[in-house]
């Protein structure tokens, strides 16, 4: 970098500190991306003077910069921007509903844990459905049906793949989607998560590539890369995957797994056909690929019968397919319940690595979701969840394109909207959060996680006038 960054506020009229001001106005172009990784920063010496500050000023703040993983000093070279991946990213702390957007790096924490600070409703940023719209009553009537079992069945280990009555209803889920699966094919997990970081422990090493969808569900950008995988996005069009990118990028890679939403994929909503199913598995046949589909939507899907669906596990049926699985998006978060369903052989070595890392999931909450769902109760949940979703999705739609955003595409099923508001998004939220407003820009959902101009939007969660006076405003 030849210019010496314009710091327009650095002043001692300020009750800030010098050093703490260079600081803030350095952060604030490298969020923005004005300062790209890899550039040079300008010597201590050529600031002081420009600034008209003394180095040791410019000493205290390139510090603190460099401890908050903004900068990196190289022995006899100077300061150079830091690259700030997902895991690295320095994040100042927020308070409770607002933010400086001058100071915070818009990043998968950074959306983590505002999604966390959410109160008492989540926000169109959420990836869940609002608390009214689930059954609290009838989660808590299983609740105290479990809790009248004999206390020695509630105060031991579970079993490493599962309580078995709620694998065998599993079995039975599986079969109503044509997947053929015996309970002995089942691991259960603490949600869709846990069972995404298990089968990448147990099938990948440091080192190996990963493929997803571009774009994709974010925070499995970061766990991957914490387990030291190469993660490599494949573009995803409305139909399912970019497969002469897919083939291209396979035949220089050899990913050694390939996570993809097949049904409502998150966040457009999209769902694969099913000529782009048989060639996707025909490609990863071809570079011995592991097909990971990760259908946690599934339940919020009206069916075959309603809409064309094709899902990788009943094309396959666990051969090459991991299929996983959950119901913390229809049922309730709080319970982290989810499964994993494969081969025989792949379902017991997954046993094994989840007793290395957590002995067993809750016996507790396996129960509870096993007392709905061999009920009959889920099934007129889930019918009434849907019809909810459809009655509430074309007025959202319509409103969202009255403000000029644009559809990518009109999402006809599940619960968010994939929109292109033509401007930096990573901007627009970052104004958001001075409102108190949490939105969920496109560059997240991008493991390269570049300036977008999408983003995600929850309809079910779009009831707040304040968010639609802010976009009206932001947008007009």
């Amino acid at each position: 970098m030849t210019d010496t960054p314009s710091l327009h506020l650095l002043t001692r009229a300020s009750g800030e500190s010098l050093p703490d001001q260079i600081v803030r106005s350095i952060a604030a172009r490298i969020d923005d991306r004005q300062l790209r990784a890899g550039a040079r920063m300008p010597s201590i010496r050529s600031f002081a003077a420009s600034h008209g500050v003394s180095p040791f000023t410019v000493v205290a703040g390139y510090d603190k910069l460099v401890a908050q993983g903004y900068l990196e000093s190289r022995r006899g070279a100077g300061f150079f921007v830091r690259e700030r991946s997902v895991l690295n990213a320095s994040l100042a702390p927020i308070a409770a509903g607002v933010a400086a957007p001058q100071t915070q790096s818009l990043d998968v924490v950074w959306l983590l844990r505002n999604m966390f600070r959410q109160s008492p409703q989540p926000s169109s940023a959420a990836g869940v459905l609002p608390a009214d719209w689930l059954d609290g009553p009838g989660i808590a009537n299983a609740l105290r049906a479990v809790s009248r079992q004999p206390s020695s069945l509630l105060l031991n280990y579970g079993t490493p793949h599962g309580y078995a009555p709620l694998r065998q209803q599993l079995q039975r889920k599986l079969a109503a989607i044509d997947v053929d699966a015996s309970p002995e094919q089942f691991v259960t997990t603490l949600g869709a998560t846990q069972a995404l970081d298990l089968v990448a422990r147990e099938f990948c090493r440091p080192g190996d590539t990963v493929f997803v969808d571009d774009p994709a569900w974010f925070l499995m950008f970061g766990s991957f890369a914490a387990l030291g995988l190469r993660v490599v996005g494949i573009p995803r069009l409305s139909d399912g995957p970019d497969l002469a990118r897919l083939a291209e990028l396979a035949a220089i890679h050899k990913p050694r797994l390939y996570v993809i939403n097949s049904v409502l994929h998150n966040p457009s909503s999209t769902t694969l056909s099913a000529a782009k199913a048989f060639q996707l598995l025909r490609i990863a046949e071809q570079h011995d690929t592991i097909v990971v589909e990760d259908d946690i939507y599934c339940d919020l899907h009206p069916g075959a019968a309603v809409q064309p669906v094709t899902r990788l596990a009943a094309l396959d049926q666990l051969r090459r397919v991991i299929y996983l699985g959950g119901f913390s998006k229809s049922l309730a978060a709080n319970l982290r319940v989810g499964f994993i369903a494969t081969s025989i052989e792949y379902a017991q070595r997954l046993a094994d690595r989840k007793m290395l890392t957590t002995l067993t999931t809750s016996d507790l909450g396996e129960r509870v979701v096993y007392k709905i769902l061999s009920e009959g109760l889920y099934r007129k949940h889930l019918d009434r969840i849907r019809a909810r979703l459809d009655t509430v999705r074309p007025g959202v739609l319509r409103r969202l394109e009255g403000l000029g955003l644009r559809l990518c595409p009109a999402p006809t099923a599940g619960m968010f909207a994939w929109v292109d508001a033509g401007c930096d998004t990573n901007l627009l939220a970052a104004r958001a959060m001075e409102a108190g407003l949490l939105l969920a820009p496109g560059s997240l959902f991008s493991p390269s996680q570049l300036p977008s101009t999408r983003m995600r939007v929850n309809i079910a969660t779009t009831d707040d006038e304040g968010l639609w006076r802010f976009l009206e405003r932001e947008l007009a």
